[in-house]
C-alpha cells in the first residue's frame, strides 16, 4: 500500500477544506400569504405552491 512520504500540515490541510461550510437555505416570500417559506417549496402557512393548494393546513 502506498504511504505518504511526509505530512500534511494543518494549514495545508485547512487550505484543502476552506470550500466545506455551511450555506443558508434559499428562501422567498410566498406570493399567496408573504409569509418567508423555502424557496420551492409548498408554503407552511397556507399550503400554496405555484398557485394552487398542494398541502392541507390546520389552523392552531
Amino acid at each position: 500500500m502506498a504511504h505518504p512520504k511526509r505530512k500534511i500540515s494543518k494549514s495545508r490541510r485547512d487550505k484543502r477544506r476552506t470550500h466545506y461550510k455551511a450555506v443558508a437555505p434559499t428562501t422567498a416570500s410566498c406570493p399567496n400569504c408573504n409569509s418567508v417559506k423555502l424557496a420551492h417549496a409548498a408554503c407552511p402557512e397556507c399550503g400554496y405552491y405555484n398557485g394552487r393548494k398542494v398541502v392541507e393546513t390546520f389552523a392552531a
